[in-house]
């Protein structure tokens, strides 16, 4: 893989400053380290209020409709949201109620949460993967849970945490990198153009 990848970070918080943004800048950074990316982040607290209660997304403005084409046009999606109630803020998922139902195929995604205590580390199995099933995307083998005292002053300060993302990024750079070289390759076949070489 030679070129860089357009990765998008949302965040489902409602609150700024906030842990769970935190987070997907701790995750996107340590893509960073490991892969050439040119990254995106997109926080709900502030593209929330300019859904203006959209039912379509005909209706939605044109700074929101752009959120969504970085979100179905991305390499890889970092994604993150608070517990509540169990699952993710309701503005997460009205958000993704918008993508494409076929543009997330096979994209890559990794994701996380943060919650008050361990007892809601199961939203990622629970809440997360369905819905990115749905989209068939390719949800990432090892998923980031958090928790507030993983932090201090709203940044990741736990060396575990740190850990826990450091590998679950090493187990996905070969995925996202073989997925990438997969695409472009079938892209080039389609274009006509003769496939790249190996050295």
């Amino acid at each position: 893989m030679t070129r860089t990848l357009k990765v998008v970070a949302v965040s489902g918080s409602l609150t700024q400053p906030s842990k769970t943004t935190a987070l997907v800048e701790a995750i996107t950074a340590a893509f960073g380290e490991a892969l050439p990316i040119e990254s995106h982040l997109i926080e709900l607290h502030d593209l929330g209020p300019k859904l203006a209660g959209a039912l379509w997304r005909s209706q939605l403005p044109a700074e929101a409709e752009e959120e969504l084409q970085r979100i179905e046009s991305a390499d890889l999606l970092v994604v993150a949201s608070p517990v509540y109630r169990a699952s993710f803020t309701g503005l997460f998922k009205y958000v993704f109620d918008f993508v494409d139902q076929y543009a997330l195929v096979d994209t890559p995604v990794l994701l996380a949460a943060s919650g008050g205590s361990e007892r809601h580390a199961l939203i990622i199995e629970h809440q997360f993967r369905p819905l990115f099933a749905f989209f068939q995307a390719l949800t990432l083998p090892i998923g980031i849970y958090a928790m507030d005292s993983d932090f201090t002053d709203y940044k990741v300060s736990n060396p575990l945490l740190t850990e826990r993302i450091d590998k679950a990024v090493a187990k996905s750079v070969p995925i996202i990198t073989s997925n990438v070289d997969e695409k472009d390759e079938i892209e080039r076949t389609l274009k006509g153009e003769a496939p790249a070489s190996i050295e």
